[in-house]
């Protein structure tokens, strides 16, 4: 099977999303111009090139795209060649309305943006498909072609009536008959058990709150009839280039995609990137992703793309200040990406995204964003033989699930504030600011390489999930779970008791009595700190150590912390002082131990293969202690017991050879 190794041959790919049919022809050689003084040895080509191609149905003209990928070659630049299909021209819509996507409500969501396709039309997969197959027959052998990407940002729903039947289909094959679909989707409850398969419907506008576990199929539904349009199109340039690795770009943290499911039917993991350059937890943010797609990735991974300055669709859209385009790059590479590509090369003129920047910005070669973007493009060149294909290894995992969170947004829930990716955020964060490299990890999978893993929190757990971290803790595995685990089946269905037996008896709680969630701003006092968000009143069993109790109200006394061996239940969401106490506590007595002890506050340190890498985030200079003798692979200079960093700094160190 191709992989990203086989595209970067011992190198950072850097580059991005190129678009030179928004510009004159003769733009084209002051484009690879100036890509050779940057570095770029990758562009991604075609993402939105439907029209182009083929500007009439079946109408294919690709002189363009000939002379385009012949000038690349002729430049030792590869090509990450699109199929564009995630946006049909208009002819498309205009001719074959039933192509378009519908809304809940059933409103026609019509062309003139992006993404405006129904995934379960077989008009636009005949198209999609036709097309696919034409471009990877013609450039099967260019010498440009590194990589396929197909589509872009996979974000599509439809409530329609193809979607309905494509829908019932999928149930039929989950279900096999309504007595079982009823049965999981609970249809006793307000009258709704279904007498045919014709009466099943997506979950579309109704009169109240609509059937959760109907919900839930329909999100697993919607990623995997968008995982069938990708498939198809994989498999026709995969047979005409088999030595060729193929990506989608995934989004980051989207729920439309469960990206565990997804990444198995992918060559290279791919993602889009864009921390929010005035958010104070930017860094952990960007880290957060970068763990989550190398563990889907189960390896080294890429950056399809990130931003060289500001977006264009924040309210505020902030640019970034000089130095954090290079440390949040840099620190992708540390955590695992083998490729750093953007969106996109040259910044556009016209259209909804020319307030989007670009490597190369309006400002031109002469602008600040572009001596920046070739400073990272010489680094990359410098290390890139030393850390490409190298493996970044962590002893933590925390658990990430697509069912659990979909269950976790349906209505009537206890509390509307609790939000699943916040608190992965949170948890994540404590361990980052702690200095300890973290992984993610899908529940029911092996754990057993993992010294502790982290739950902080799956509402929906199936069987073999719980079964196995009962054995992950029997085996000597130190697990910390948060509040509202283990609440429900795969069906949404409340486990009795109001949380899976075998998880009570793992923690020690003989009886889940309420689940007490706080009002926005309110805390609860607890030994030690103040719990936020959410209480729960529980019942310990004896077998257990409060290791912290509520203090006050109608909890006072019970257990907010709660310990049986080394097994954690933690019912509250501290503070993210006391949390990362928590978790450092915890990990220090199961033998995780920082990166580096002793950073400075701000300061991140990975290891990645050989290499140390020291990256600041801080808007000030920081000194770094070192336990030996280093150099520092960007300057050449050595570092022997400590390392300056400039505000935004980065140090890339390898040992020092004789």
């Amino acid at each position: 099977m191709p992989s990203l190794h086989d595209a970067a041959r011992g190198r950072i790919l850097f580059g991005g999303d190129y678009n030179p049919e928004q510009w004159p022809e003769e733009v084209w050689a002051d484009d690879v111009r100036l890509m050779e003084e940057a570095g770029v040895n990758s562009v991604t080509v075609g993402v939105f090139s439907w029209a182009m191609i083929e500007p009439r149905p079946g109408a294919r003209e690709f002189g363009w795209l000939d002379r385009l990928l012949d000038l690349l070659a002729a430049h030792g630049i590869g090509a990450v060649l699109a199929t564009p299909t995630a946006s049909p021209p208009p002819w498309m819509g205009a001719l074959h309305p039933e192509t378009l996507p519908r809304t809940e409500d059933g409103a026609l969501v019509n062309y003139g943006s992006r993404q405006h396709f129904c995934p379960s039309s077989p008009v636009y997969r005949r198209y999609a498909a036709a097309l696919t197959e034409d471009l990877a027959a013609r450039y099967a052998d260019h010498p440009a072609l590194t990589v396929w990407h197909i589509n872009n940002e996979y974000c599509t729903h439809c409530w329609c009536d193809e979607t309905a039947g494509h829908f019932r289909r999928w149930l039929g094959s989950r279900y096999t008959t309504l007595d079982a679909l009823n049965d999981a989707w609970g249809t006793a409850f307000w009258s709704q058990r279904y007498d045919t398969w014709a009466e099943i419907l997506p979950p579309r506008r109704a009169q109240y709150m609509r059937n959760p576990a109907q919900e839930l199929d329909f999100k697993r539904f919607t990623s995997d009839a968008l995982m069938e349009c990708y498939t198809a199109e994989r498999d026709i340039v995969a047979r005409h280039t088999p030595h060729i690795p193929v990506t989608t770009n995934f989004m980051p943290l989207w729920s439309g995609q469960d990206a565990w499911a997804w990444a198995e039917q992918e060559d290279i993991v791919s993602v889009d990137v864009y921390p929010d350059p005035t958010d104070p937890h930017g860094g952990q943010y960007n880290a957060m992703l970068a763990d989550m797609t190398r563990s889907q990735a189960r390896g080294p991974w890429m950056v399809m793309e990130q931003a060289a300055g500001p977006v264009n669709w924040r309210d505020v859209n902030h640019p970034k200040p000089a130095g954090l385009n290079r440390l949040w790059s840099l620190q992708a590479v540390a955590r695992g990406a083998d490729a750093l590509c953007y969106f996109q090369w040259r910044q556009s003129r016209q259209g909804a995204e020319k307030f989007h920047s670009g490597m190369l910005s309006h400002a031109g070669e002469e602008g600040r964003t572009f001596r920046e973007v070739k400073r990272i493009g010489a680094e990359l060149a410098l290390i890139g033989a030393e850390v490409s294909g190298t493996e970044v290894t962590a002893d933590v995992a925390v658990l990430h699930d697509w069912d659990a969170w979909w269950s976790s947004t349906q209505q009537g829930r206890p509390s509307s504030l609790v939000s699943y990716t916040e608190l992965v955020q949170t948890w994540h964060r404590g361990l980052w600011e702690s200095g300890i490299s973290t992984e993610f990890a899908r529940p029911g999978g092996d754990l057993s390489a993992y010294r502790m893993v982290l739950v902080p929190q799956l509402q929906l757990l199936g069987d073999a999930a719980v079964d196995d971290l009962v054995a992950y803790v029997r085996g000597g595995g130190t697990l910390v779970c948060g509040f509202f685990t283990g609440v429900v089946d795969t069906d949404d269905r409340i486990r009795p008791g109001g949380m899976d037996a075998r998880l009570r008896e793992l923690f020690g709680i003989r009886t889940m009595h309420e689940w007490w969630p706080l009002d926005a701003g309110a805390t609860v006092e607890c030994d030690g700190f103040e719990g936020t968000l959410w209480s729960e009143e529980l019942e310990p069993d004896g077998s257990a150590e409060t290791v912290a109790a509520y203090r006050g109200g109608e909890l006072d006394g019970l257990p907010a912390v709660l310990r049986k061996g080394t097994a954690w239940y933690v019912s509250t969401l501290p503070g993210p002082e006391a949390l990362r106490g928590l978790l450092g506590r915890v990990a220090a007595d199961a033998g995780v131990r920082p990166v580096l002890e002793g950073l400075p506050p701000g300061v991140e340190a990975v290891r990645r293969g050989a290499l140390l890498f020291l990256l600041n985030h801080g808007r000030s200079p920081a000194t770094v202690e070192l336990p030996g003798r280093y150099v520092d692979l960007l300057t050449g200079d050595a570092a022997d017991g400590g390392v300056e960093l400039e505000r935004y700094g980065v140090a890339v160190l390898g040992d020092v050879r004789s």
